[in-house]
């Protein structure tokens, strides 16, 4: 068992180069092969409220008034249970946020244990300014990022247990079409980076929503082999070892890409 825890922008954007420097199998040795691959923000175009305008001949056009548009909105939806997915939720919001024109909120699953369990664990104090979200409150996103550790390869139960609450949701199809993540917290090497992701993705399946994997976007940082470091194509991921290991630079760097590339993912999604 592993442990651990449409807007109208002025320009485009592209992610900050998170990855450290170092070459891999395949990587040619300069600069640019050391920063994440570019993830296109693209414009958006906003229909505002029509007026009427006369122009130097006399002619009456119909003109644009711009009007205020609310954010999209990402949730980070975790559990952690020593901390280490939460560290990488809170750089995931980073991520996010540095994507014009979209926001994270952050939220953690209700814990399932008793409070003697709890207690008996060691399990550090819950961050009081991050709630706890309801099945209900999902519909309100326009993206998700879910992040759980593993338990033999699977996500905790109580992840599963959150899940298990939507059926509301699912009955109604309320997140269907969707994107979503997920980036993950383990034990040992070998104890789930890539399955504990691939077995959540039946969660998103039936609800109907669209996986985003990030794939390789991250550069060559995800080639790296002179340290160990958590995540995978599936998405950002830490190795919690005994529970006393924190989340590395690199790590947490994985992290606030992957923030960046969802937010910019869920906002080309937006667009007409």
């Amino acid at each position: 068992m592993g442990k651990g825890g449409g807007c109208v922008p002025s320009k485009k954007k592209k992610p900050s180069s998170l990855a450290t420097t170092g070459d891999g199998p395949g990587i040619e040795n300069h600069d640019t092969a050391n920063v994440p691959i570019p993830i296109e923000d693209d414009q958006t175009t906003v229909d505002g409220d029509r007026t009427t305008a006369t122009n130097t001949a006399g002619t009456t056009t119909p003109a644009i008034t711009a009007r205020t548009i609310s954010p999209l909105k990402i949730f980070v939806v975790f559990y952690s249970m020593y901390g280490h997915v939460e560290s990488l939720a809170r750089r995931m919001k980073k991520g996010v946020d540095s994507v014009e024109g979209v926001e994270a909120t952050l939220y953690r699953v209700p814990e399932t244990l008793s409070q003697d369990v709890v207690e008996q664990m060691k399990k550090p104090p819950k961050d009081s300014e991050i709630p706890e979200i309801t099945a209900a409150e999902m519909a309100a996103a326009d993206g998700f990022l879910f992040g759980f550790p593993t338990r033999y390869g699977c996500m905790a139960a109580q992840m599963k247990a959150f899940f298990d609450s939507t059926g509301q949701l699912w009955k109604e199809q309320t997140l269907a079409g969707k994107p979503a993540g997920f980036f993950v917290s383990t034990g040992t090497q070998g104890g789930g980076q890539e399955t504990t992701a691939w077995t959540a993705i039946t969660q998103l399946v039936h609800h109907g929503m669209l996986f985003v994997p990030i794939g390789y976007t991250f550069g060559a940082g995800m080639f790296k082999m002179d340290s160990i470091r958590g995540g995978s194509p599936y998405g950002a991921g830490v190795f919690a070892g005994d529970g006393s290991r924190e989340a590395t630079e690199t790590e947490l760097a994985l992290a606030e890409h992957q923030g960046n590339y969802m937010a910019a993912i869920v906002k080309r999604l937006s667009q007409p």
